[in-house]
């Protein structure tokens, strides 16, 4: 498997870690594929305030999933990088289509504990490549949920991507989590990914740069509200704000919001 492809294993100890202790999600799924594959991280990388921070970011990206499904309800949702996040079982109802997406050794692995129906695909492809979007009916509404994905694509592959959205749907609504280009440059030294080997990451600053004729930047959201980090007590909460939720924190991590409308 490629590096990039590890860090899915990041995530998914996380989610496993704050599921067992009955915090900010409930995420059997990812239990159950922890206990299994215990893929062997280290360093950072097995830190409970990362696990912390990685279940708080899946539980804003499911509250909005979720509002935008009942905004949107004849959308179809497109959940970029997947890797192994039981999100289609956390959050999706029956009415709409949904495609995980991610490259081929991830969707191979995947399907060994997810089942494909009718409404539920797993589409094998490289989000920086064409092909993988033709097998995905082009619709009226698109949801496309990219967590912990920006930061592998560069600025040109970002609006590549998003270009080839905004072509294939007549409308989307999309939320997408970026390091700052300050984080970029520090994660060559001090982000828990260099444990399963990538060095090479990408940060955007201004949310306006991705911007195009049909594609708009909507509004920043809190990475970690009150609402969650309020399920921490005592000093783990003032320690995990400190490392997540401060001044430093929100100079390193950004969450976007944007939507397309074709004219």
């Amino acid at each position: 498997m490629l590096n990039v492809n590890k860090t899915l294993y990041i995530p998914l100890y996380g989610k496993a870690l704050v599921s067992r202790k009955g915090l900010f999600l409930h995420d059997q799924k990812a239990e159950e594929i922890w206990a299994k594959e215990a893929f062997p991280l280290k360093g950072k990388s097995r830190s409970k305030w990362l696990a912390y921070y990685l279940g708080i970011r899946s539980a804003v990206f499911d509250q909005w999933a979720a509002q935008q499904m009942k905004a949107h309800p004849d959308a179809v949702v497109l959940h970029l990088g997947c890797g192994m996040d039981s999100r289609v079982l956390r959050v999706r109802d029956e009415n709409h289509s949904w495609f995980d997406v991610d490259f081929p050794d991830v969707i191979a692995e995947r399907k060994k504990y997810f089942t494909e129906t009718a409404a539920y695909r797993m589409v094998p492809g490289d989000v920086k490549e064409e092909t993988w979007l033709e097998s995905i009916p082009s619709s009226g509404c698109a949801i496309v949920i990219m967590e912990g994905i920006s930061m592998y694509l560069n600025d040109e592959e970002k609006k590549g991507l998003l270009n080839r959205l905004c072509n294939h749907f007549d409308h989307l609504v999309l939320l997408m989590d970026c390091y700052t280009t300050l984080a970029a440059r520090l994660s060559r030294y001090k982000n828990p990914i260099n444990d399963v080997g990538v060095t090479k990451v990408y940060g955007t600053d201004d949310p306006h740069t991705l911007e195009n004729g049909s594609f708009t930047f909507v509004k920043e959201h809190d990475m970690t509200p009150s609402i969650f980090t309020h399920q921490l007590q005592g000093m783990e909460r003032m320690i995990f704000r400190k490392l997540y939720a401060g001044k430093i924190a929100k100079k390193m991590y950004r969450l976007f919001e944007y939507k397309s409308k074709h004219p």
